[in-house]
């Protein structure tokens, strides 16, 4: 009961990210579990890979109905997600299967340094266009940079808010919009990389109710709060200042890296 109570209040916290900045709490997630499963008896030598993969399998659902809260606000591009999302589902496929023949350890330190980098780069990069457009981009080079944001995304177990909201930014896409955008190319970064996890087969058992490294307990415990508190996050986005949202997201960042530095 518990765990219960612990997976519940995470996919919460989970939710008002997920709606708030783009399925960013995939890393808080990630970074949760990593303390959480080794208590349940999940080997140290899988305890990455299991984060990842059950996060991935929450966001599903948690990015469902972000997604659908910032549709209903007009905020989702999706001239811009179908061009994304051939390249987000294959790269989710390659990314899953590169993470599980990394060593756990070497996982923990691969999204640690990702969310320092992604940090520091929305808090310090290259600014957003100084004239917003008013069209979806739709260039034939999104599909490949869907498919490195897929694939990276796999890795580090988010739905690639951290990464597709600073490149819509920096095309001119409104921080808002991008939000919105990146919230539905994380349903298929999250489908795609989830259901490679549940097929793979770990080197040792894993705890009973997994399917391959997918811990559903967890997942549909996270999921359950998390779709409940996405609106909440997506209504709270659309009252920030693009700059505000920025900040709010480089912090978030920091903290999940240090936490697993430390962890």
């Amino acid at each position: 009961m518990n765990m219960l109570f612990l997976y519940l209040a995470l996919g919460a916290s989970a939710g008002l990210l997920a709606g708030l900045l783009g399925v960013g709490g995939g890393l808080v997630i990630v970074a949760a579990l990593a303390w959480l499963l080794p208590t349940q008896g999940v080997p140290a030598g899988q305890v990455m890979h299991v984060a990842l993969a059950t996060s991935l399998a929450s966001i599903v659902l948690t990015g469902l109905s972000s997604a659908r809260a910032h549709a209903g606000r007009g905020s989702v591009l999706w001239p811009t997600v179908w061009r994304l999302v051939p390249g987000l589902i294959i790269g989710g496929v390659v990314g899953a299967m590169f993470a599980a023949s990394l060593a756990s350890e070497t996982l923990r330190y691969v999204v640690a340094g990702f969310c320092l980098l992604a940090g520091t780069q929305l808090a310090f990069g290259t600014p957003r266009a100084k004239v917003e457009r008013s069209d979806a981009p739709v260039s034939a080079w999104l599909t490949a940079a869907g498919g490195a944001i897929g694939a990276l995304a796999a890795v580090v177990g988010i739905g690639g808010g951290s990464l597709t909201v600073p490149m819509l930014v920096w095309l001119g896409v409104r921080p808002v919009r991008a939000v919105g955008t990146s919230s539905a190319c994380g349903v298929a970064i999250a489908l795609s990389s989830a259901a490679s996890y549940a097929l793979l087969v770990p080197s040792a058992p894993l705890l009973p109710g997994s399917v391959g490294y997918v811990y559903l307990p967890a997942a549909f415990g996270i999921a359950l709060a998390s779709v409940l508190l996405a609106p909440a996050g997506a209504r709270l986005a659309h009252r920030l200042t693009g700059p505000a949202l920025k900040r709010v997201f480089a912090v978030f960042l920091y903290l999940v890296g240090v936490s697993l530095l430390v962890g």
